[in-house]
């Protein structure tokens, strides 16, 4: 199991060029969805016991999730200010979609790799790395950007790979 970020961006960065091509496999292979979700859910599971987040906190240092109206709601009272004092402070107009991000790169309620507002997170901070929901082989590119920022998402990927190639 590695755990190690910097040998975890490296050897995603090598292995791009598998990484796709694995995608292309998954795409088009025989093996159903429903199969191929039951694996990544049972391999998400495995690796996840494994991995302790909170010592990463890696996605809150490097991904911006988008935020809906609710998720803002809940993050300002949370915080116990305004919306319109959160939005000015901590959020900026999501680029592509709908939504709010935050401002910074880091997210900015992170402390000592700690989500200081763990219970009013956004919704896309509490299905990260949404490795648990069905579809995966429709998620297979933000699964691929993914392996370079969380060891789970890497961890179970590598996994897969040797799973389904073992089978075939």
């Amino acid at each position: 199991m590695e755990t190690n970020l910097e040998k975890i961006k490296e050897i995603s960065k090598k292995r791009e060029d598998e990484n796709w091509k694995f995608r292309s496999f998954l795409k088009w292979t025989d093996i159903s969805e429903r199969k191929i979700d039951s694996i990544v859910h049972g391999l998400y599971q495995e690796v996840s016991k494994e991995i302790d987040c909170r010592t990463c906190a890696n996605c809150c240092k490097e991904l911006q999730p988008v935020m809906d109206e609710d998720d803002i709601q809940r993050l300002s009272k949370g915080i116990g200010i305004s919306v319109t004092e959160f939005i000015e402070k901590y959020l900026a107009k999501s680029e592509n979609s709908e939504g709010y991000r935050f401002n910074t790169s880091t997210c900015p309620l992170l402390v000592d790799s700690l989500c200081s507002h763990y219970d009013h997170r956004p919704k896309e901070c509490r299905s990260y790395p949404h490795l648990h929901k069905k579809d995966f082989t429709s998620r297979l590119m933000n699964v691929i950007d993914n392996c370079s920022v969380c060891p789970i998402v890497y961890n179970v990927y590598e996994l897969l790979k040797s799973r389904i190639t073992r089978r075939k």
